[in-house]
């Protein structure tokens, strides 16, 4: 049986947690939603906990005091409402779930926060710029995993749904959860018909079965387990190297001095 892992909340006890100053909470947030005909619908939360558990291992062992703090498994599926389990859940619902977790973090003293997003369809800053000013003793920060790296050196077609990196996540995270590679579809997309939207200067949300022909987006056919692997340990380190200079930062001096 493995140890508990003291930077992962939900394993740690409170004989370790009373006797820790964390520095950085971590809040991974990923969504249950259909990945191509042959990803489970917990591709991003299962991404999501792994890269965290990973990045929170090297910022630990560098010294950095962080906290992983369980995923939270619903998104934003506006666009997906017609496809089953797509659970939705709206912008304004996840501001009374981040109020509430931001308000007991801070009430305990912890300094920084880190919303480590995995869903495309979640889109947190604008909920992170209303909720910093209601609470300012904390200081509050997003990261979107896929864009640390978009990968396009290790991977042949970079989409930017159940697509290769995705497949390769997780043929090299859970590969008994990827269906066999004769089962995958194209995941051809079905393009906007005005020239404002291809050109992506004019957005509106995706009606996801208008726009996709398998639910996925961005062609998988060249997924391996190796090119997730590569992908993984670039994502978590990357990561890992922000929470310890996060983790050392004072929120009062953010900022460079002009020269």
């Amino acid at each position: 049986m493995n140890a508990p892992r003291p930077w992962m909340i939900a394993e740690t006890n409170w004989q370790q947690v009373k006797d820790t100053r964390y520095e950085v909470a971590v809040l991974p947030w990923g969504a249950t939603e259909a990945h191509n005909w042959h990803l489970p619908y917990a591709t991003d939360s299962l991404q999501n906990e792994a890269m965290c558990a990973e990045a929170g291992r090297f910022a630990w062992e560098a010294g950095a005091k962080v906290a992983i703090l369980p995923n939270i498994p619903f998104g934003v599926q506006t666009g997906q409402l017609d496809i089953p389990f797509c659970i939705n859940m709206n912008p304004s619902t996840q501001m009374a779930v981040l109020e509430d977790i931001i308000a007991s973090l801070e009430g305990v003293g912890v300094p920084k926060f880190v919303l480590f997003n995995g869903h495309g369809g979640n889109d947190f800053r604008q909920i992170l710029r209303e909720l910093q000013a209601r609470h300012p003793r904390i200081f509050l920060t997003v990261v979107n995993w896929f864009s640390i790296s978009s990968g396009k050196d290790i991977f042949t077609i970079v989409g930017d749904h159940a697509d290769e990196r995705e497949t390769s996540l997780l043929l090299h995270l859970h590969p008994d959860l990827v269906l066999p590679q004769d089962q995958w579809g194209p995941g051809t997309d079905n393009l906007w018909k005005i020239p404002a939207m291809r050109e992506k200067w004019a957005w509106a949300p995706r009606a996801w079965t208008q726009a996709t022909n398998d639910t996925g987006s961005g062609d998988p056919q060249h997924a391996t387990a190796e090119k997730g692997a590569r992908y993984f340990q670039r994502l978590t380190t990357q990561f890992a190297s922000y929470l310890v200079d996060l983790a050392a930062a004072d929120p009062a001096a953010m900022y460079e001095p002009a020269t």
